[in-house]
């Protein structure tokens, strides 16, 4: 499952939740107990989306030091008829490939954390604006 589709169940789940506990909240003024079900603290956002992107960062540069020399052992190992070379090569491979996933998931999470501030902050603005709608159809009736 990939991130995108995780994401956008953990969502659905998170609001059906917050609907079901809005539901049974007692009905005494000041609304119930205080604490929030669905709040994000920006600044340990700030904080994880930073250490990510520094991550990445260093990642970026660090991760493909030794690549053009190994590359060139690999294949002076592979030109002289040492079998080492070709599993040298394939180490090369599989670091760049791990590596590019790494700097992917990094690049993920600081752009995420971004994307769930914002989403927070819709979805508890139409989770208000439910509230206030709700109350007005009550006076309706």
């Amino acid at each position: 499952m990939s991130f995108e589709n995780e994401w956008a169940s953990v969502r659905n789940t998170a609001t059906a939740d917050v609907s079901m506990r809005l539901n049974q909240v007692p009905a005494d003024p000041g609304g119930g107990s205080g604490s929030a079900d669905l709040s994000v603290n920006q600044d340990k956002l700030g904080a994880i989306g930073s250490a990510a992107y520094a991550l990445h960062g260093r990642l970026a540069k660090d991760g493909n030091h030794a690549r053009t020399n190994t590359t060139e052992a690999a294949t002076g190992m592979s030109t002289s008829g040492f079998r080492t070379g070709a599993a040298m090569a394939t180490v090369q491979e599989t670091w760049s490939s791990q590596l590019s996933t790494l700097l992917d998931a990094c690049a993920n999470i600081s752009n995420h954390l971004d994307y769930s501030a914002a989403s927070h902050a819709k979805d508890e603005a139409d989770i208000k604006a439910a509230l206030a709608a709700s109350k007005i159809n009550e006076y309706l009736k």
